[in-house]
Formats: structure tokens, C-alpha cells, sequence
């Protein structure tokens, strides 16, 4: 549907939309009222039942882990073992709290969305999904939600604590200067007092502009079918974020008044850094600046900022200089000109997570019919110690075969199973979090592309890293062929440090939310198809390859955003992976 041409035509489209958004929204906010209670009441409940029943593990272990840490001096651990009790105080608060308010955001908002999406372009049955959409499905993910909670603080945090408590601490050594911790607390503490009413003072007195000019930007994207208005699916949606800007704008004041906390105490960590209380005295002063520049730039106002930056660095490096516009709004729309018909890729985190195991599907298949996966890997993934193979060795498989995927296509990002859709930093999702998860990828995939591995290296790397370098498997991986590469023993030294590379960055993934949830659901359908398989009879095909098949089959349907499809091959089973 193009949109239409002309002031007039326009707006009478505007008045034609308002009722139908009108009717919607109140639709939405109905049923949001119901099951925001019944939301909130499941995520408070859930989220505090795990943060109360592991509060004592995580108090004994993380004090275990600290005193057992060997990259942390014997000064850095008393200092952290006597800030810790702070910290366990507030984490049950601020958890139940977190989990109050954002139970009943998600309550409420939830269906909400639900209810504008479901009568987007192309859905089926509009009428009777705007009344059944953002319901159940709300209620069901916010058990998914406290399921995830539950996997963080059990799964992800025991790795954590593993990873530190077993770090070499040849490279990463820590240790504290006492002579500089009273100056570095002191100006810490002046940073909180100083940063907090200023910076409180200055967001709030630049909201109404903030206020105004979005919405002035955002009417004018509906007027003229532009922005997040360009799609004819979206302008429901787009629609409710002019009602609801007004959050945002709170939700942005609270978020600088919070952020000028941690931006005051970093002066302490200046002060600390540099071995200077002046120092530290100077960023005190210099942190008003540095919101008051970062924020004029957001809001596309003239650059510059009233109130005085000194030095606070000797050889200043951070915030030197102008802050460059690089997504401020003015950006954003010029960029807009001369394609402002081409619908914008926006690449999702589930999609990349359903893309991870798309490659786990398609390469467990391979390596299954080869041996180099077999049924002890499989029930080892069942145990309580897990299969380093399955859970590290096959996703960090995949992750190698992505970048050198992308090295072979001459990408600037990481180029997806699909083979057309291109990771960078540009449609990355829209979080600082994932710069964590993208930048170490691309530089090891700069790493690899400057080493111009061969066929033969790139084989032996795959196997490395699915094999978790376990030798006695690797050798006799290559006996039944003579395809062994020879290698001197500097690339072989280079390739193990890309293998233990790769594994470290899917260990750190395998940490991430909803990673555990998803690999549970493989464990539970493999271990199952396990039975079956061995009270049935003869089989026609290797049983690892018809598990991975079964397994996967979910993924790669999710990542093809649910479309149908059908397999036949050795009696496959569609599976439901939330």
C-alpha cells in the first residue's frame, strides 16, 4: 500500500485512521487492565521465590569465589568482600521491586501491542485476533519471564562465578592501591552529590523540548509517511508511540537522574586512575558538561554547554573534543532522503538466537553422519555436568563457520545462515548490550581474515573447537582418513588460540536470557527421542542424525518467522521450542 500524495489526501487518511486507532487502543488498554494483576502477581511472585530460595547459595558462593579468584590481589578482595554486604542487601529489594514494576508494565502494555499488531497488513482474521492476541500469549510469556530469571541466577551466575574463581591470572592480575582508595571515595562521593541535582535539574528543564519536538517530528512522519510511519503494518503502532511519549520523556528524566549516580561516582575511578584528587575534583565538575553536551546532541539543539569542563585526564582521551552526531535526530532524517522507500532490516535477538541453532541443525546433521557427534555426547548433555561438546563444542562450530562465512563474502559484519542478511553495527538490535556480543565476533573475524586459512586448516579448526580440544577425539577424528593437515607448530599455536577464542565468546553467550531455556528444550526432545529410539525397532537412518533433525526442526521454522513446513525424512516431528 503506497502511501498517499498531497496535504489533502493525507489528512483525510489521518481522520479516517483516528477512530479505527482510537477503537484499538481502547481495546488494548481494556484487556490490559484485566491481566496486569494476574502478570504482575506471576513475575513478583516467581522473581522473588528465586531471589529469596538463592540468596544464601549466592551469599556463601560468591564470597568463596572472590576469596578463591587468583587474578584478585589480597587488598582488591578484602575491599570487595567488605562492599559485598551492601550489595546483598539491596539486590533483594531492588529485585522485587524490578519485578513489581516490570510485571506490571509488561501486563499492561503487552497486550496493548498485541492488540495493534494483530490487525497488521497481511494477518489473518484481524478482527477476531484483536481480541484474542496479547491474553494467554501474555500470561504464558510471563511465566517465560521467570523461567529465564530462574536460568540467569542459577545457570548463568554459577558460570560466572566458575569463570572467575579458574582464571589464569598471568594476564589479568588485579590489585588495589590503598593510598589512592580515601581520595577516590571521597571524590566518588562529592560526584554523587554534585552530578545528581544538576544533571536532575538539567534534564528536566530540557524535557518540554524534548516533549514538542518529538512529537512535532513524529506528526510529521504520519503526515508524510515517513520513519517508523513508512511501513502501512506499522502505523498502528507507530500511532500509540505518540500517546505514549509522554513516558518516554519521564522515563528519560528518571533515567538521567539514575545515570548521573554512576556518572558522579566515576569520579572515583578517575581520581583513582590517574593518582590525582585534583583530578577526580576536576571530572566532578566536568560531568555536568559532559551530560549537558550528550543530551543537546540527542535532541539535535546547538552544540556547546554553559557550564565548564577542566581537564580531568593528563593525557585526556575520554569525552575530548565535541561529541559527534552520529544518531542524533537531524542525522536520522537526512539519512532518510533518497530512500525513504526501502523498508529498514532490523535484525532481532530471538532471530539471531533462532538463527544460532538453525547452524546447530544444519551442522549437527553433518557432523552426526561423519561420527564426530555420537550417542555419548548425547546422554553426557542429559547430566548434571552437561556435554561440553553439545553445549560449548557444536554452537561455537557454528559461530567459526559464520565468520568464515563472512570472510569469504568480504562482509564489514557477520553474514547469517540465510545469506543475504548482514549483522554490522548499523541494524544491530538497538541495545549497548549487544555491542558486547557483536564487536569481539568482528574483530576475531578481522583476526581470521588477515590469517588466509586454507580448506584443510579451516577443517581442523572446526574440529578443535566442536571437539573442545580434546586431542585423543581429534586424532582419532582424521584415522579413518588420511586428510590430517600438517601444520607447523606457529599455526598450530594460531589456530588453538582462535579455537579457545570461539569457545570463551559461546561460553559468554550460553550465559545470555533465554539460551538456557533453549537448550534445555533440545536436552529434554533429545533425551526422549533417545527412549523411542531404543524401544523401537530397526531403524533406516543414524540415530544422531534423526534426533538432530527432530530437534532443530522448531528453530528453523522460528527463524523463518513461522512459516509451515513439512518434513518427511526418517519420520521427523514438528517441535514446539518457546
Amino acid at each position: 500500500m503506497e502511501p498517499p500524495k498531497g496535504f489533502l489526501a493525507s489528512l483525510l487518511q489521518f481522520l479516517v485512521f483516528l477512530p479505527y486507532f482510537t477503537a484499538l487502543l481502547l481495546l488494548g488498554v481494556i484487556k490490559g487492565i484485566v491481566l496486569c494483576p494476574l502478570v504482575c502477581l506471576v513475575v513478583t511472585i516467581g522473581n522473588s521465590a528465586i531471589i529469596l530460595s538463592l540468596l544464601p547459595i549466592h551469599i556463601v558462593w560468591t564470597f568463596y569465589s572472590i576469596v578463591s579468584a587468583k587474578q584478585l590481589g589480597p587488598v582488591l578482595k578484602l575491599f570487595i568482600c567488605l562492599c559485598l554486604p551492601a550489595a546483598i542487601i539491596l539486590w533483594p529489594i531492588l529485585g522485587v521491586l524490578a519485578s513489581v514494576l516490570g510485571g506490571a508494565l509488561y501486563g499492561f502494555l503487552s497486550p496493548i501491542f498485541a492488540t495493534f499488531d494483530a490487525v497488521g497488513e497481511g494477518k489473518p482474521s484481524p478482527f477476531l485476533h484483536c481480541f484474542c492476541d496479547g491474553t494467554w500469549s501474555t500470561v504464558k510469556r510471563s511465566s517465560i519471564v521467570v523461567r529465564d530469571f530462574r536460568d540467569v541466577c542459577f545457570h548463568s551466575y554459577f558460570s560466572l562465578m566458575d569463570e572467575i574463581r579458574r582464571c589464569c591470572p598471568d594476564k589479568n592480575y588485579h590489585e588495589i592501591r590503598l593510598l589512592q582508595l580515601p581520595g577516590a571515595l571521597i571524590t566518588s562521593a562529592l560526584g554523587i552529590l554534585v552530578a545528581f541535582p544538576l544533571i536532575s535539574l538539567v534534564a528536566l528543564c530540557k524535557s518540554p523540548y524534548m516533549l514538542f519536538k518529538g512529537w512535532h517530528r513524529l506528526f510529521h512522519d504520519l503526515i508524510g509517511r515517513e520513519g517508523p510511519f513508512l511501513e502501512t503494518m506499522c502505523v498502528p503502532i507507530a500511532g500509540l508511540a505518540i500517546l505514549l511519549w509522554p513516558l518516554a520523556v519521564a522515563g528519560a528524566v528518571l533515567g538521567s537522574a539514575v545515570s548521573s549516580i554512576f556518572l558522579g561516582a566515576y569520579a572515583g575511578v578517575v581520581s583513582y586512575q590517574e593518582s590525582s584528587f585534583h583530578y577526580g575534583l576536576c571530572f566532578v565538575v566536568a560531568s555536568v558538561s559532559i551530560y549537558d553536551e550528550y543530551s543537546t546532541d540527542i535532541l539535535d539543539m546547538k552544540e556547546g554547554s554553559c557550564f565548564p569542563r577542566p581537564k580531568y585526564r593528563k593525557n585526556e582521551t575520554a569525552f575530548s573534543g565535541p561529541i559527534q552526531r552520529l544518531n542524533s535526530v537531524k542525522n536520522m532524517s537526512s539519512t532518510r532522503v533518497g530512500s525513504v522507500r526501502v523498508p529498514m532490516i532490523d535484525v532481532k535477538p530471538l532471530d539471531l538466537l533462532d538463527g544460532l541453532f538453525v547452524e546447530c541443525r544444519k551442522f549437527g546433521d553433518v557432523l552426526a553422519s561423519k561420527g564426530l557427534i555420537n550417542s555419548k555426547d548425547i546422554k553426557e548433555a542429559r547430566s548434571s555436568n552437561g556435554s561440553q561438546v553439545i553445549s560449548v563444542g557444536l554452537p561455537a562450530y557454528a559461530f567459526l563457520y559464520e565468520i568464515l562465512r563472512s570472510v569469504k563474502a568480504n562482509t564489514s559484519g557477520l553474514l547469517l545462515s540465510d545469506g543475504v542478511t548482514e549483522l554490522t553495527t548499523r541494524n544491530r538490535p538497538k541495545d549497548a548490550f549487544f555491542d558486547w556480543f557483536l564487536n569481539p565476533f568482528l574483530i576475531l573475524k578481522e583476526q581470521m581474515k588477515a590469517t588466509n586459512l586454507t580448506d584443510e586448516e579451516e577443517e581442523y579448526l572446526g574440529r578443535l573447537v566442536l571437539l573442545y580440544g580434546d586431542s585423543e577425539r581429534l586424532k582419532n577424528s582424521y584415522a579413518a582418513d588420511s586428510s590430517s593437515p600438517l601444520l607447523t607448530e606457529r599455526k598450530r599455536a594460531e589456530l588453538d588460540a582462535f579455537a579457545r577464542r570461539i569457545q570463551g565468546l559461546t561460553k559468554t553467550v550460553s550465559r545470555y536470557p533465554t539460551y538456557r531455556r533453549h537448550f534445555v528444550e533440545l536436552v529434554k526432545k533429545l533425551s526422549d527421542d533417545l527412549d523411542q529410539d531404543r524401544a523401537g525397532s530397526e531403524t533406516t537412518a543414524p540415530v544422531v542424525v534423526k534426533i538432530f533433525s527432530r530437534i532443530f526442526s522448531q528453530s528453523q521454522r522460528s527463524f523463518r518467522r513461522k512459516e509451515s513446513i513439512s518434513r518427511s525424512d526418517h519420520g521427523s516431528r514438528k517441535v514446539d521450542m518457546v
